[in-house]
């Protein structure tokens, strides 16, 4: 079940791989994911030696969360993942020219996951034929059902 989209990735990015991974997280943290209060729009993943971090994820926290908690609603995130998977898409990044992109959060077996997606990004005359196609398909499928009334 899917908590949060980020939709502005496939308008930007063409999405090759997504990969699930797990992420740190304080208490309030999830008490404010689960309530609806994050935001991945401006996020990217970063490499720092052999591990994967999120930077830019927004959690705004809850007004019930503990007064003796210091809440830092945009800190850096560890990512969690299989040696392999890291591994993997460290080198895809630094040597094939990829970006590391989150595509949403959603709940995998109660606990909160985000799907991240190893992109390209889309130069301008890609991203107005995205449009053109979407806009194209929508257009069919309207003709489509005015035939059929």
């Amino acid at each position: 079940m899917s908590i949060i989209d980020n939709r502005k990735a496939f308008h930007d990015y063409f999405i090759e791989e997504r990969f699930e991974a797990g992420f740190v997280l304080e208490g309030w943290e999830v008490k404010a994911i689960r309530a609806g209060r994050a935001q991945i729009k401006e996020a990217y993943v970063l490499v720092r030696g052999a591990e994967l971090f999120i930077i830019g994820m927004h959690i705004s926290p809850l007004l019930s969360a503990s007064t003796h908690i210091k809440t830092d609603p945009v800190r850096t995130r560890k990512l969690l993942l299989h040696a392999h998977e890291i591994s993997q898409l460290i080198g895809k990044v630094e040597r094939a020219g990829f970006t590391l992109i989150p595509l949403d959060l959603h709940y995998s077996k109660g606990r909160i996951k985000i799907e991240i997606g190893l992109a390209k990004g889309k130069k301008q005359y890609d991203k107005r034929e995205t449009e053109k196609e979407r806009d194209w398909v929508r257009e069919k499928q309207r003709l489509m059902r005015d035939k059929v009334h």
